[in-house]
């Protein structure tokens, strides 16, 4: 693969992983398997480690989850509620523990004692005590943010509303929230029964769901009617621990009343650990809920705090994933889906079978190049797999070579008609329309409006493509025109609703800067680059200052003579990234930004939407303050009691910057025994220069 196809391919990544989070976490409506989520996030990984520069700012490797419904109200979590890494085989376990060793620096046989236990397939949830009694409870939401669910919580009757014993003055637990599978079914049959109209009865596709569902409802009361049920496998922040160890604090949890694995063991040796992983996938299909796994955590609490985490999730645990279920059946029909980019998405329309004991009917068939590897075609049979989700993944063609001819991809938009291409380089087919295309316009109404974008309330799918058919939304700027009287001459539409739709976009009307720059939908400025942008410039005005800057500077940059195209996009990309100067942006972001901004159309669209009423708040970002914030710091020579990457999480957790060589620029310089060159130059150019204790002095200090 080459790097424009790695970087174009990463692309795709990003959105459609970020899709399947917000399917998945905020919508309890995914499209696809856990096994294809899980692949799409090995791709993803693999050309992040075969192409580290091209690493994107909206990475799902920096990503957890989504965000939280807009129906229920909102609590910042005290400490983020991150996801785990996978293993999918006995080598990365094997590879994780020697991650471990090597980032606390511990000889090749130390022994690493882990913890393990099964990996409900559930709902996230904290619950917060407060001398005992049970005070606040929340679901993850996107990891920072969830939703508050405490009244519902409350008829779960695995959750004590005062916990026993001896007890920290606040302890936060975190755990899963589930619904074993003979209360799912049975809860499923109570539903059939109760509806007027069997064939329209609402029917929870798995536990998963069903338990999401349930937690999530407006009133506690319909929770209270559901089985769900809760088990620990966790903590938040706390007062105190129990403990020093990850068994010793669960065993406390578990003395205090609330429920945690049975299978949870100790293990010092990696024969022991996949031993109990493998007893446990031998019962899998026996136990009375579904588990798609098993988590292993460092079980020293000083070695967990020291390994800490990087972007999404702790270094110091890992869910060893079991292998997913499989089956065949018969490829229907092959719909082209299309984006709010123009994108043409294939999807695979199956013949309902059962997996696990679940029914799916759909698979995703990312691009061109997928349906052609892949070699379907309707009406070949497919073997699928699935690992606790409806909708599987396809793994093979099973039907044999034959004279059929092979699936057509369509050459013209299927909304449209305008022509779809394949720009060079790029892995996805689009239409070619942009805004004359019904869909995409829609596509992208509906971006500008969705929860990580502007998350207006009560303006969802239906009503968009309604207004959008009838002329009332043809922009984002139609969006901040609709009144209280052109809603209430249409049909169905009452005093109340439309008085509410009013107020939630009147709500909108002073966006931050990061959610704005999101919700214009401009090609790789995914949530995190979003939020980059905004941090870096503060305000609009100040973006836009850079924006015609550097559209400037790209378009003066021109061939010299002898100079090949190559090296001219070389130097224009050098410029280009350097203008926009924002940490993890490269010249593909970077570039992007610019054409949708040179593009006269986006322009004007901007703004119509200013001249609508809306403000754009400035971003006001808080830094931790420490005596190495804003610095740039580098570290040489052997260090004893940190590894390097502690080192830099460390540096970088204070707010300084790492680098890898001793320049001008360069503020201190901690230095350990076989520091050579680099202590050298920092000597002959005047920069402060400390040892390890020195170091981890400031980073107390700065922890409190």
């Amino acid at each position: 693969m080459t790097e424009a196809e790695a970087a174009e391919r990463l692309a795709f990544l990003a959105a459609e992983i970020a899709r399947h989070n917000a399917l998945y976490h905020t919508d309890d409506a995914p499209e696809i398997s856990d096994a294809e989520y899980d692949a799409l996030g090995r791709e993803n990984a693999a050309l992040e480690k075969q192409f580290p520069h091209l690493v994107r700012a909206d990475s799902p490797s920096r990503q957890v989850g989504a965000a939280p419904a807009a129906h229920l109200s909102k609590v910042r979590h005290a400490l983020p509620m991150l996801s785990l890494d996978n293993a999918f085989a006995d080598e990365d376990v094997a590879d994780f523990i020697d991650r471990v060793r090597r980032y606390l620096n511990l000889p090749t046989d130390a022994e690493v004692a882990l913890t393990a236990e099964p990996k409900i397939d559930g709902l996230s949830c904290s619950l917060r005590y407060e001398k005992g009694v049970l005070v606040l409870a929340a679901t993850r939401g996107d990891g920072t943010t969830g939703e508050v669910v405490t009244d519902n919580v409350r008829t779960i009757p695995d959750v004590p509303q005062r916990l026993a014993g001896d007890v920290p003055e606040m302890f936060e637990v975190r755990g899963e929230v589930y619904m074993s599978k003979a209360d799912f079914a049975a809860l499923n049959s109570r539903l059939l029964a109760e509806a007027d109209d069997p064939e329209k009865a609402r029917q929870f596709a798995n536990p998963r769901n069903a338990a999401a569902g349930s937690l999530r409802q407006k009133d506690a009361g319909v929770t209270a009617t559901r089985p769900l049920r809760f088990y620990a496998h966790g903590w938040g922040e706390v007062s105190a621990l129990p403990a020093d160890t990850q068994l010793g604090v669960m065993r406390a949890i578990a003395s205090w009343g609330l429920p945690i694995a049975q299978d949870l063991g100790r293990f010092t040796d990696l024969d022991g650990l996949l031993g109990h992983y493998r007893a446990i996938e031998a019962k899998r299909a026996d136990l009375p809920f579904d588990i798609d796994g098993v988590v292993y955590k460092v079980d020293r609490l000083d070695w967990q705090q020291r390994l800490g985490f990087v972007a999404r999730a702790p270094r110091w645990a890992i869910a060893h994933k079991f292998p997913a279920e499989k089956a065949e059946t018969e490829l229907v029909a092959i719909d082209i889906q299309v984006g709010r980019t123009g994108k043409l998405t294939p999807v695979a329309r199956l013949k309902p079978v059962s997996v696990g004991g679940v029914t799916v009917t759909n698979a995703t068939l990312h691009n061109k190049d997928e349906i052609k590897r892949l070699g379907v075609r309707p009406g070949d049979r497919v073997l699928i797999q699935r690992a606790g989700d409806v909708i599987p993944q396809v793994l093979e063609n099973r039907t044999p070579e034959a004279a059929r001819p092979p699936y057509v991809f369509p050459t013209h938009c299927p909304e449209c008609g305008s022509e779809a291409v394949r720009e060079e380089g790029e892995v996805d087919v689009r239409c070619t329309g942009g805004l004359i295309c019904p869909a995409q316009r829609v596509e992208r109404l509906r971006h500008f409006v969705s929860r990580h974008a502007l998350d207006i309330e009560g303006l969802g799918i239906t009503h968009i493509e309604s207004f959008f058919r009838d002329g009332l939304l043809q922009s984002p700027a139609d969006i901040f025109k609709l009144t209280k009287e052109k809603l209430l001459s249409r049909e169905r539409w009452a005093e109340i609703s439309a008085q509410n739709l009013v107020a939630a976009i009147d709500a909108k009307r002073r966006p931050p800067l990061d959610r704005l720059l999101y919700a214009l939908g401009i090609r790789h400025v995914g949530e995190v680059t979003a939020r980059d942008l905004a941090r870096r410039y503060r305000s609009w005005e100040a973006f836009m200052a850079m924006i015609d800057s550097a559209l400037a500077i790209r378009a003066d940059i021109q061939p010299v003579l002898g100079e090949d195209e190559r090296k001219c996009l070389q130097r224009r990309n050098k410029a280009v990234v350097e203008a926009v100067a924002t940490p993890n942006i490269g010249p593909e972001v970077a570039n992007a930004i610019l054409d949708f901004f040179e593009e006269p159309h986006n322009r004007e669209v901007v703004s119509d939407i200013l001249a609508a009423g809306v403000e754009i708040e400035d971003v006001v970002h808080e830094v931790r303050e420490s005596p190495v914030t804003g610095k740039t710091v580098v570290f040489t020579g052997s260090l004893e009691e940190l590894s390097r990457d502690e080192a830099k999480a460390q540096a970088e957790s204070l707010g300084a910057k790492v680098a890898g060589s001793v320049s001008a620029k360069t503020d201190l310089v901690v230095a350990g025994p076989g520091a050579g060159s680099k202590l050298k130059k920092a000597a002959d150019l005047g920069i402060e220069v400390i040892d390890e204790a020195a170091w981890l002095e400031i980073v107390r200090a700065a922890r409190g």
